[in-house]
């Protein structure tokens, strides 16, 4: 459809990215009307998180329960894709993603690495998160 905004969707890794890396993200998404978030990791680690209203929380614990979690959760489409992880767990999906892939890690694997923009908004802040959203989300 002509002039159809994309859905901007958020794959978060409560687990494996500190709070002062998430926080930011879901801040400045909170302004958009065009996010879908799910969020997934141990009860504690999401607590720790101010997750809009509208996001899907998925409490797991347990190694590797929040990734499968979320590639549970994945729909491959062309829309944008925000990937909030710390390890490389989620590179195939990153890098056979049909649409444009952000990572938000503080040290992303070189399996997230390939094909992707990688930010970390705790050193650079969000600047380039709203770069990447002008140019891949509108």
């Amino acid at each position: 459809m002509y002039g159809a905004r994309r859905v901007v969707r958020v794959l978060i890794d409560a687990d494996n990215v500190a709070p002062r890396r998430v926080q930011p993200v879901l801040d400045l998404l909170s302004e958009r009307p065009d996010v879908r978030i799910t969020a997934s990791g141990r009860a504690g680690a999401l607590r720790r998180l101010a997750l809009p209203d509208t996001a899907e929380v998925l409490v797991h614990a347990g190694w590797q329960r929040a990734d499968l979690a979320l590639a549970e959760a994945y729909e491959p489409s062309a829309d944008p894709l925000i990937l909030v992880t710390g390890d490389g767990d989620f590179g195939l999906l990153a890098t056979r993603h049909p649409g444009p892939v952000l990572v938000v890690s503080g040290a992303a694997s070189e399996r997230l690495r390939g094909g992707t923009t990688v930010v970390d908004p705790a050193t650079e802040g969000t600047t380039p998160i709203r770069s990447w959203l002008a140019q891949n989300a509108t």
